[in-house]
């Protein structure tokens, strides 16, 4: 597997494999009509938007030959913390250690970057299988909260957060 830093290149790669695992993670906790509608569309303008001012961001993307596995995607945000904004696998390999490397190695990049700031990231309540993975990931729950996810779409989620300490020790992981 390679890992690499994402660029304004990848944008619709990003988006698709995205659009791929909201459908599969999703399915059930948000409406299949929303899930099946121009969710690819949105996602495919958010990145090109990201990618092409990536100021405060990182985007990295782990490949294996010329298929896109998953991506991690942090932002810098005013509150002095450091953003997960995203992290996704592709449907099919989540459970085979992709969202693990890509996790830390984000945790890497914050403390070479960003050293002292804590690491956060928001996961919907429901999806129990990603709230398994951040638990077992060391995350602390810090906050629970209704979210709007998409227009006409509030949801409960839930913010895990990882001490600056802790990101900055992998041995403490």
């Amino acid at each position: 597997m390679l890992y690499r830093n994402g660029t304004p290149s990848d944008a619709d790669r990003v988006a698709a494999l995205h659009t791929a695992s909201w459908r599969s993670a999703y399915a059930g906790l948000m409406p299949a009509e929303y899930l099946s509608g121009s969710l690819p569309e949105e996602h495919r303008a958010q990145w090109r938007e990201r990618t092409a001012e990536p100021s405060g961001r990182w985007l990295l993307l782990a490949e294996e030959g010329d298929e896109l596995l998953g991506f991690i995607h942090l932002v810098t945000v005013p509150d002095g913390r450091l953003y997960v904004e995203n992290l996704h696998v592709r449907p099919g390999r989540v459970g085979t250690g992709i969202g693990h490397g890509l996790l830390h190695r984000g945790f890497a990049w914050a403390a070479a970057e960003h050293p002292g700031r804590d690491v956060y990231l928001e996961v919907l309540s429901g999806n129990v299988r990603a709230i398994a993975f951040y638990e077992r990931e060391g995350g602390v729950v810090t906050a629970e909260r209704p979210a709007t996810v998409a227009p006409g779409i509030e949801l409960d989620e839930i913010e895990y957060t990882w001490s600056a300490t802790a990101v900055g020790r992998p041995g403490a992981r």
